[in-house]
Protein backbone atom coordinates (compact mmCIF):
# COMPACT_ATOMS: atom_id res chain seq x y z
CA UNK A 1 0.00 0.00 0.00
CA UNK A 2 1.55 3.33 -0.91
CA UNK A 3 1.84 6.30 2.05
CA UNK A 4 1.94 9.86 2.26
CA UNK A 5 3.83 10.36 5.37
CA UNK A 6 3.16 14.05 7.11
CA UNK A 7 4.88 15.42 10.44
CA UNK A 8 4.12 18.50 11.84
CA UNK A 9 6.09 21.43 13.43
CA UNK A 10 6.17 24.20 15.29
CA UNK A 11 7.86 26.80 12.91
CA UNK A 12 11.73 26.67 11.64
CA UNK A 13 14.47 26.30 13.31
CA UNK A 14 16.43 29.35 15.00
CA UNK A 15 20.07 29.85 14.43
CA UNK A 16 22.28 32.45 15.55
CA UNK A 17 23.85 34.39 12.35
CA UNK A 18 27.08 34.73 11.38
CA UNK A 19 26.72 38.77 11.57
CA UNK A 20 26.01 39.38 15.25
CA UNK A 21 23.71 37.83 18.01
CA UNK A 22 20.55 38.07 15.53
CA UNK A 23 18.59 35.11 15.19
CA UNK A 24 17.72 33.69 11.67
CA UNK A 25 15.45 31.11 10.83
CA UNK A 26 17.10 28.03 9.26
CA UNK A 27 15.79 26.13 6.31
CA UNK A 28 14.96 22.99 8.96
CA UNK A 29 12.04 22.53 11.14
CA UNK A 30 12.67 22.93 14.40
CA UNK A 31 12.46 19.57 16.31
CA UNK A 32 11.01 17.99 18.14
CA UNK A 33 8.01 16.83 16.00
CA UNK A 34 4.54 18.18 17.36
CA UNK A 35 2.95 14.56 15.53
CA UNK A 36 2.66 12.61 12.74
CA UNK A 37 0.47 10.78 10.84
CA UNK A 38 -0.09 8.23 7.46
CA UNK A 39 -2.33 8.62 4.42
CA UNK A 40 -3.18 6.17 2.19
CA UNK A 41 -2.77 6.76 -1.18
CA UNK A 42 -4.87 5.34 -3.91
CA UNK A 43 -7.28 6.06 -6.63
CA UNK A 44 -9.85 7.97 -4.60
CA UNK A 45 -9.07 11.01 -2.56
CA UNK A 46 -8.20 10.58 0.87
CA UNK A 47 -7.35 13.37 3.89
CA UNK A 48 -5.00 13.39 6.88
CA UNK A 49 -6.57 14.42 10.22
CA UNK A 50 -6.74 17.97 11.12
CA UNK A 51 -3.21 19.11 12.22
CA UNK A 52 -2.52 20.25 15.69
CA UNK A 53 -3.78 24.20 16.50
CA UNK A 54 0.29 24.59 16.78
CA UNK A 55 1.67 23.38 13.43
CA UNK A 56 2.81 25.76 11.09
CA UNK A 57 5.18 23.69 8.95
CA UNK A 58 4.25 20.08 7.61
CA UNK A 59 6.48 17.49 6.12
CA UNK A 60 5.13 15.48 3.30
CA UNK A 61 7.26 12.39 2.28
CA UNK A 62 5.07 9.70 -0.38
CA UNK A 63 6.29 6.60 -1.61
CA UNK A 64 4.64 6.30 -4.56
CA UNK A 65 3.46 9.07 -7.09
CA UNK A 66 0.24 11.65 -5.70
CA UNK A 67 -1.05 14.72 -6.36
CA UNK A 68 -1.64 17.08 -2.54
CA UNK A 69 -3.95 19.59 -1.89
CA UNK A 70 -4.08 21.71 1.23
CA UNK A 71 -7.34 23.25 2.72
CA UNK A 72 -9.55 24.18 5.97
CA UNK A 73 -11.59 21.66 7.69
CA UNK A 74 -11.85 19.10 4.15
CA UNK A 75 -9.83 18.84 1.33
CA UNK A 76 -10.56 16.90 -1.48
CA UNK A 77 -7.44 16.33 -3.96
CA UNK A 78 -7.58 15.54 -8.08
CA UNK A 79 -4.82 14.36 -10.39
CA UNK A 80 -4.46 18.02 -11.59
CA UNK A 81 -3.00 18.97 -8.12
CA UNK A 82 0.57 19.40 -7.42
CA UNK A 83 2.03 16.63 -8.06
CA UNK A 84 4.40 14.56 -6.07
CA UNK A 85 7.26 12.31 -7.36
CA UNK A 86 7.81 9.01 -5.64
CA UNK A 87 10.04 9.29 -2.95
CA UNK A 88 9.65 12.88 -2.90
CA UNK A 89 9.93 15.21 0.76
CA UNK A 90 8.87 18.40 0.74
CA UNK A 91 8.10 21.05 3.35
CA UNK A 92 5.05 23.47 3.43
CA UNK A 93 3.98 26.05 5.53
CA UNK A 94 0.40 25.79 6.58
CA UNK A 95 -1.83 28.35 8.93
CA UNK A 96 -1.08 28.42 12.62
CA UNK A 97 -4.55 26.94 14.15
CA UNK A 98 -7.01 27.12 11.45
CA UNK A 99 -8.09 23.63 11.29
CA UNK A 100 -5.96 22.12 7.98
CA UNK A 101 -5.86 19.36 6.21
CA UNK A 102 -3.60 17.59 3.24
CA UNK A 103 -5.38 15.41 1.20
CA UNK A 104 -3.80 12.96 -1.26
CA UNK A 105 -4.62 10.96 -4.82
CA UNK A 106 -2.14 8.35 -7.03
CA UNK A 107 -1.14 9.91 -10.24
CA UNK A 108 1.02 8.79 -12.87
Amino acid sequence: MATLYVTEFTGLANVASNFGAAQMGAQAPQEPEITSQTVAIGGGSASSNPFNAATTVVRLHCDAICSVTFAKGSATATTSNRRLAANQTEYFGVPKGDGYVVAVITNT
